[in-house]
């Protein structure tokens, strides 16, 4: 159980998680990226798949190697993905038709480790540790199978779940970013962490 006071603690762990991926795509587009988080949700896994939307994604899966373990999800719409392609590819490529689908495959891969870094860095700075990433792994399937299957690799009944929107004004890009920390250290960690009193 989490202390009930530090419930707003958790909310701000996702803004700060998603501040450091805005910082992440402002320096990437040169724009001003904005990621707000629409809510935070402690979720049944088995009743995540009926709250998302049936399209397919496009992202990364990245494992936390230190405390509070589980894993990050990055997400992208598939109409996001071609444009974080461009983004990625503008200075290496005139002609985005000659862009072949294992650079594409790559440079969403960066996009997604950048954003996944920006997120768990805010969180390292809050907690006060270091937390070290595997290396990406790229998913691309139905919205429901990624999820689903990430929130399995944890054995936990329950998931964190961040609704969080990215905009970048010239690019329609939108992302979603999941958590699936260990819930039993990540309670941990919340609940000893001292709360300032306001």
């Amino acid at each position: 159980m989490v202390d009930i006071r530090k419930l707003s603690f958790i909310n701000e762990m996702a803004k700060v998680g998603t501040n450091g991926v805005a910082d992440n795509m402002s320096k990437l587009t040169g724009e001003n990226a904005q990621m707000e988080v629409t809510k935070t949700n402690f979720v049944d896994v088995d009743d995540i798949e009926s709250q998302l939307d049936a399209g397919k994604r496009v992202g990364v899966r990245v494992r936390l190697l230190d405390p509070p373990h589980g894993h990050i999800l990055i997400l992208f719409p598939e109409a996001s993905a071609k444009k974080i392609t461009a983004i990625m590819l503008r200075d290496v490529v005139d002609d985005m038709s000659d862009v072949s689908g294992k650079m594409a495959r790559s440079a969403v891969e960066e996009m997604g480790n950048m954003m996944a870094s920006g997120f768990i860095d805010g969180w390292a700075d809050v907690l006060g540790r270091a937390i070290d990433i595997a290396a990406p792994q790229l998913v691309y399937a139905p919205t429901g199978d990624i999820v689903t299957r990430t929130a399995g690799l944890g054995g936990d009944d329950l998931a964190l779940f961040f609704d969080s929107d990215l905009t970048v004004p010239s690019y329609q890009i939108e992302a979603e970013i999941y958590a699936f920390p260990d819930l039993e250290e990540f309670v941990e960690m919340v609940n000893g962490i001292e709360v300032q009193p306001a």
